[in-house]
């Protein structure tokens, strides 16, 4: 199941259907009768039938009504035996994550790397039975069997909903060959979504095209990330004191000779700033930022946010990229890795790289299980995010984070924002290399947008990738805006509200008033500062029941009330009633129900007043689908 409980894959009593060839009479009648019911050719049944062995399988995992239409034949020596079928609900939503099981167990994704969790173990009886295959005593059991355990995800179906249905639309759209996002929690590390083209229905995923479209690409299939790396350098010079924001170095004109290879600019630059240089990409300022950086700095640097390594997310096949030892190196291994190329990176890899300087400097292991269950539903183990390493200082995190904003407000990166909201990222344009030609091509290869939203509350990480799309040269132009999309409908999801949002006024003092009610559950009175709703007709309350609070809170902001909460959970209860008009200095009063600890607020702080954000509620509007509830979410 996802985080929110949702079922991602589910198994369903079947029966699977078998012959002991031994007690068959007439096979070719029998092979005849059966072939049309069960789909299987004529002369395999015939085959199986007429077989030495003393048990063969027909047909696995029947439909309910096939397994009807075979027991009405009646035959003796056909026999049934229950077996679980699996079903993905979400059809290819996740799929590459989920994975799926075949006749014997996980075949890929969670399915395989879970397997031991997921099925359990099977039982063990003894027997005695006839010459015909009847039980002639009774079963002893010498072992019970165990049931498999349930495996919550970190992913968000509505999330990865989202991400999947902006990816397919720009792989279509721009006939690439391969198309990704990866969304990450950066404080937590959980994977949120990761949404693959082309992909597969995990339900007949012997149906697909190629085995091809069941890879998961964010962690088998390593690529040379281009100017997206460019941040990794960044934070390496930053934290060594290599270069400051303001320095200013001068870009050539746009080209630089280094081992007699000469790299160029995709426009002539004379002084830039290295902010500017990171705002425009410019190859050359990079270039010459590394150089000062040197080899062994950079290469430390670059195993720091983990590349070279793989994640450790416990997906199957994952590829820890390429990076050489500095040994190895040629006099143009440095140029080119300071600006992505000669090294190979994963999409999980890069984005966990961005989290950590999201994440104030530090390196989160990416996760994707966050617990397991028992068949009643109940907790098993539960896996805390972890910490990897601080690799950068927050205080060059923070730096670094003001130049991303400024790469996307006004650099390469445009087309990446997202109104109202601060918007830190990089873009990226890397060729890929010519195997015939041994140098790289001038066709489209990975275009690409890294970034986090919002800047300094970020509350999520994000890569989009498109692999040799056909009408696309740019990641500015292809990537960052499938990113502002994804993003900005992640954010509603979220309840983020915007920087402009009209905030709910908390009064203090005597005024205030804050108490307790039998349940232990606490009543703040809250005052909006948005003015009435405008419109010709009249006021009237709305509807909250069910409500989480922030979304009630939403609907009653435009109105001009005050506003008293009690309990925690979602709104059960309301005062005035749905559809009584409203009049000047009215109280709605919100009661809720249904909570656990975790939604209890206002939460205390060390001086026992209560921490509630005053910013943290939209103006007007609820999103399309409501997360669990909560009272008011505490400063952090």
């Amino acid at each position: 199941m996802d985080r929110q409980g949702a079922p991602l894959a589910t198994s369903t009593p079947t029966e699977s259907l078998f012959v002991q060839p031994r007690s068959v009479g007439d096979p070719v009648r029998v092979a005849a009768r059966l072939a049309p019911l069960i789909g299987v050719p004529q002369s395999e049944i015939h085959a199986a039938l007429t077989s030495s062995r003393a048990f063969v399988w027909l047909r696995r995992k029947l439909p309910p009504a096939m397994a009807a239409e075979v027991r009405a034949l009646r035959e003796p020596s056909l026999g049934f035996l229950p077996e679980p079928l699996r079903l993905y609900p979400n059809r290819e939503l996740a799929a590459h994550v989920v994975g799926f099981e075949g006749v014997d167990g996980g075949l890929e994704g969670i399915e395989r790397a879970w397997e031991a969790e997921l099925a359990g173990t099977p039982g063990r009886a003894l027997v005695g039975r006839d010459a015909l295959g009847r039980d002639v005593t009774a079963q002893h059991v010498l072992q019970a069997p165990a049931p498999g355990h349930g495996v919550m995800l970190t992913l968000d179906r509505t999330i990865q909903y989202i991400a999947e249905r902006e990816i397919d639309a720009a792989y279509r759209r721009t006939g690439a060959r391969a198309a990704m996002a990866v969304v990450l929690e950066p404080r937590t590390g959980d994977v949120l979504a990761i949404a693959i083209r082309p992909t597969f229905n995990p339900n007949t995923f012997l149906e697909a095209p190629s085995k091809d479209h069941w890879r998961n690409r964010a962690v088998t299939d390593p690529f040379e990330p281009g100017s997206t790396f460019k941040v990794i350098l960044a934070a390496a010079a930053l934290e060594e004191g290599v270069v400051r924001p303001d320095d200013r170095i001068y870009g050539e004109n746009g080209a630089f000779t280094i081992a007699k290879t000469t790299i160029h600019d995709w426009k002539r630059y004379g002084w830039l700033t290295f902010g500017e240089v990171l705002q425009n990409s410019s190859n050359v300022g990079s270039i010459k930022v590394g150089l000062a950086l040197g080899r062994d700095r950079y290469h430390r640097y670059m195993g720091a946010f983990g590349f070279g390594a793989p994640t450790g997310v416990g997906l199957p096949g994952e590829s820890r990229g390429v990076l050489r030892e500095p040994g190895r190196w040629s006099l143009l291994s440095l140029p080119t890795m300071a600006i992505g190329q000669e090294v190979s990176v994963t999409a999980l890899q890069l984005v966990a790289a961005f989290g950590a300087v999201a994440n104030g400097g530090t390196l989160v292991q990416p996760r994707l299980v966050r617990a397991t269950f028992d068949a009643e539903g109940r907790e098993l183990r539960r896996f805390e995010p972890r910490a990897v390493r601080q690799v950068i200082s927050p205080e060059t995190a923070r730096t670094l984070t003001r130049l991303l904003v400024l790469v996307v407000e006004r650099g390469t990166g445009h087309n990446a924002a997202i109104p109202g909201y601060e918007v830190a990222g990089k873009t990226g344009t890397a060729q890929k290399l010519d195997p015939a030609a041994r140098r790289y091509s001038r066709a489209p290869g990975v275009l690409s947008f890294v970034g986090w939203a919002p800047a300094d509350e970020p509350r999520f990480v994000m890569l989009v990738m498109l692999d040799e799309p056909k009408n696309e040269q740019w990641g500015s132009g292809a990537a960052a805006p499938i990113f502002s999309v994804i993003g900005r409908d992640i954010l509603r999801y979220l309840e983020v509200p915007p920087r402009d949002a009209q905030p709910l006024q908390i009064v203090t003092g005597p005024t205030a008033e804050r108490k307790t009610d039998g349940g232990g559950h606490a009543s703040v009175r809250l005052v909006s500062t948005g003015a009435p709703a405008a419109g010709d007709g009249p006021r009237v309350m709305p509807d909250l029941t069910g409500r989480t609070l922030r979304s009630a809170l939403g609907a009653l902001a435009p109105l001009g009330l005050e506003v008293e909460i009690v309990g925690r959970g979602r709104v059960v209860a309301q005062a005035p009633r749905p559809g009584r008009p409203l009049e000047p200095g009215m109280t709605a009063r919100v009661t809720l129900a249904g909570g656990s600890a975790s939604d209890a607020a206002p939460r205390r702080e060390a001086s026992g007043q209560a921490a509630v954000r005053t910013s943290g509620i939209r103006g007007a509007g609820a999103p399309p689908s409501e997360a669990s509830g909560e009272m008011i979410e505490g400063r952090r």
